[in-house]
């Protein structure tokens, strides 16, 4: 007799469609909404060169695309979420806009940066 556990079979190894369907399907509309909205602004953050190492990252083109979509996505839901949760994401949304600003090297006029079509100019 061998006291050997058997090694797990591909099944078991990874959560299958269904299963993770079924947790999906459990997550609040608004928890996916912010999320995901979090994500983007970690991303933008680091195209903007504001984390660890922040030149070695820094990429305009890229946070200026990742800002636009976190406007449009807040923007968009703001109604469906709720002031409590849009707000934070706004602040943050203004506070990437302005970063975005300030490491420009030609500024972007009120109005025309990233997301403002969406949140109207933003200004410091």
């Amino acid at each position: 007799m061998s006291d050997a556990t058997p090694s797990p079979t591909p099944e078991d190894a990874a959560p299958g469609f269904d299963s993770m369907t079924r947790d999906i399907a459990d997550v609040p509309a608004v928890e996916v909404i912010t999320t995901v909205a979090v994500h983007l602004m970690s991303s933008a953050a680091v195209n903007l060169g504001l984390a660890e190492d922040g030149e070695k990252h820094k990429d305009l083109d890229e946070a200026r695309k990742l800002i636009q979509a976190l406007a449009g996505l807040i923007t968009a839901s703001a109604t469906e979420i709720s002031s409590f949760h849009a707000a934070p994401l706004r602040d943050g949304l203004k506070s990437l806009q302005l970063a975005f600003r300030e490491a420009s090297v030609v500024p972007d006029e009120p109005g025309d940066g990233p997301g403002e079509k969406y949140t109207g100019p933003v200004y410091g």
